[in-house]
This record gives C-alpha cells, sequence and structure tokens, in this order.
C-alpha cells in the first residue's frame, strides 16, 4: 500500500480540533510516546548548546552613568556636574533634581571615575 501524502493532509484538515485531540491522545496511546513541541533546527542547536559555560560571553566595554538622587548636597553634586559635564548652571540644576544621565557610552575607568566624584560630593549614582 503506498502513502499518499496530499490524500491524507486533505483528510486532517478536514477534522475538527475535536477530532484531532482525539488523534493525537490516540496515536500517543498507541505508539507509547510523548509529543514534543517541533523547534526549528537552529532553535534545537541553541538549546543543545545551552548547557555550555558562557565563557564567550562579551565583557561590557561602554557604561552609562546616571544619578539617582542628589542626597544632602544638591549644590555640591550640581557643582560636579557641571564640572563633569560642562552643562550650564540651569542644566545641571534640571539633571541634579530630575535624574537622568550624566555620561553616556564612556570606559569603565572613566565610568568609576565619574562615580567616585559624584559619590563623594553626596549624590546616589547607577553605572550600567
Amino acid at each position: 500500500m503506498a502513502f499518499d501524502k496530499t490524500a491524507m493532509v486533505e483528510q486532517l484538515s478536514g477534522l475538527t480540533v475535536l477530532e484531532l485531540v482525539e488523534l493525537v491522545d490516540a496515536l500517543k496511546e498507541t505508539w507509547g510516546v510523548e509529543a514534543a513541541a517541533a523547534m526549528p533546527a537552529g532553535m534545537m542547536m541553541a538549546a543543545a548548546g545551552a548547557g555550555a559555560p558562557a565563557a564567550a560571553e562579551e565583557e561590557q566595554t561602554e557604561f552609562t552613568v546616571s544619578i539617582k538622587s542628589a542626597g544632602d548636597k544638591k549644590l555640591q553634586v550640581i557643582k560636579e556636574v557641571r564640572a563633569i559635564t560642562s552643562l550650564g548652571l540651569k542644566e545641571a540644576k534640571d539633571l541634579v533634581e530630575g535624574g537622568g544621565v550624566v555620561k553616556e557610552s564612556v570606559s569603565k575607568d572613566e565610568a568609576e571615575e565619574v562615580r567616585t566624584k559624584l559619590e563623594a560630593a553626596g549624590a546616589v549614582i547607577e553605572v550600567k
């Protein structure tokens, strides 16, 4: 008996959802298997490699320094922000009061230097 794939697809296409569920259950019982979600080959390879060590992760090279809070010494923090960014008084004040990014895409060393200066002035800083 030759297998006619087109006829099988047409026949399955005519089934209701309930009939398909019953068919799947009958096949599981007959063959003693559990259905697995179909995955594209690329995903299967990625899943197989997921247990490998994460040694290939890239080290972050660019950081963003943000002010979360000015703390008790707002005037000192504003002065420090002006020195670091060369912003005007009003812009530095707005940045300190509203919080926000002080420096973007800087090296790790520069981010640490900015963080140290601003924390010494009394600000609460976040480096990402």
